[in-house]
């Protein structure tokens, strides 16, 4: 008499309660997130999903997600940055003497804003990584250095107007191809694209684990998933359409997710970037270059910085000692939010994103019904404290 194969093709399937436990950090952020916007679109009566305020949300909060890329790096490598505003207002202050001041051309003027943004990374992660003086410190310094060093190099005042090419990468947005009954027709088709590309990889990624034996979630609930993300990505992108179509930003955003993503999901860097914020011992001695590791994710750290100064710099049309203030705060904040351990080694590119664009959604909302910049920065605080006790409270749980 035979009995049942317990090797059969669903042996790897999880139950829906198991697979939500075992990415708790994840989904408890996008339901979070889901809540807020809901929250924010019924109390302002509609105003938070139009048109005009999402293309809004997505200019205020692009280079946010965009240093939370790198500041995810940092927090998962063990270590954090507390100078990335300052070097915002630095880069974006040189990138108005260059295009501004000595009419430099707007590409030659943004690549040498970005070595620039690298070069202070570098500086910054040298110490850190081959002098091992703690990250705090060697980036608190830098903080007050580059504010300094941007109140002199801007002599105190605004300097502006950019020129019209460099202010694109910030308020331009990307070209129509065709008129359908007054919808921008590039962002529709994008927008589909990118729902269909989302699709085939989580289907790839599901069957891949499948054939080794990973645990998977549900059909049902899988499929239920990425239709919801689907629709989601088709409504955000058809109510662009109706405006204005995509900002040149939201396609440099999309772009830096999608490398981020894959470098640290399929690639070697990215995967010792991990064991190194893990256990640093353990992976210097198993290999790793520790050292030339971290000194990496600090110049990718100042890179970005350095591209968030310039889109900030372009979005005001103008450089001012004050930009980038708090700025850091924000950023580290996102990435918290977004399920980043303080304890490094754990963390999503996904996660990321999903915490900047709370921080966002909530400063928007916030600033539509009327609260005060005193209300909004503790609702902040406390969004960010709970986050953090979610994080440990599943780790002493686990």
């Amino acid at each position: 008499m035979s009995t049942a194969n317990p090797a059969t093709e669903e042996s790897n399937v999880i139950s829906v309660g198991d697979y939500i436990r075992n990415n708790i950090r994840e989904y408890g952020m996008l339901i979070a997130l889901v809540v807020i916007m809901v929250f924010f679109q019924l109390y302002t009566g509609g105003i938070l999903f139009k048109p005009v305020n999402l293309t809004n949300l997505v200019l205020q909060n692009s280079f946010i997600v965009i240093m939370a890329l790198g500041m995810l790096l940092v927090i998962v490598a063990g270590h954090i940055d507390l100078s990335v505003g300052s070097i915002v207002a630095f880069v974006g202050a040189l990138a108005a003497i260059f295009t501004v001041k000595l009419q430099m051309n707007f590409l030659v003027a943004a690549l040498a804003c970005l070595i620039i943004g690298g070069l202070i990374g570098a500086a910054q992660g040298y110490f850190i990584a081959y002098h091992r003086i703690p990250a705090f410190i060697v980036t608190l310094a830098g903080m007050l250095v580059f504010r300094g060093l941007t109140l002199t190099v801007l002599g105190g005042t605004n300097i502006g107007p950019f020129p019209a090419d460099f202010q694109l990468i910030s308020t331009g947005f990307i070209p129509d191809i065709a008129d359908i009954g007054g919808l921008h027709s590039t962002s529709l088709i994008l927008s589909v694209l990118l729902a269909v590309l989302l699709f085939v990889l989580a289907w790839r990624r599901r069957v891949v684990n499948e054939s080794h034996g990973i645990d998977v979630e549900p059909f049902s609930f899988f499929l239920a998933q990425n239709l919801l993300v689907s629709a989601a990505i088709l409504f955000f992108g058809y109510m662009l359409s109706t405006y204005k179509g995509f900002p040149n930003v939201l396609i440099v955003m999309l772009v830096l997710i999608a490398a981020y993503a894959f470098v640290t999901r399929r690639t070697t860097i990215g995967r010792r970037i991990y064991a190194m914020g893990g256990n640093s011992k353990a992976a210097k001695l198993s290999g790793i270059n520790v050292e030339r590791l971290t000194f990496y994710t600090f110049v990718n750290m100042g890179v970005l910085a350095g591209l968030a100064g310039m889109i900030i710099a372009a979005r005001l049309n103008s450089a001012t000692p004050k930009a980038g203030v708090g700025f850091e705060l924000d950023v580290i904040a996102a990435c918290f939010i977004g399920g980043a351990s303080a304890s490094g080694g754990v963390g999503k590119i996904t996660g990321a994103v999903i915490g900047a664009f709370i921080m966002g959604v909530m400063n928007n909302g916030m600033s539509i019904i009327g609260l005060g910049i005193d209300f909004q920065q503790m609702v902040k605080g406390l969004v960010l404290l709970a986050a953090v006790f979610f994080d440990v409270y599943n780790k002493n749980k686990g």
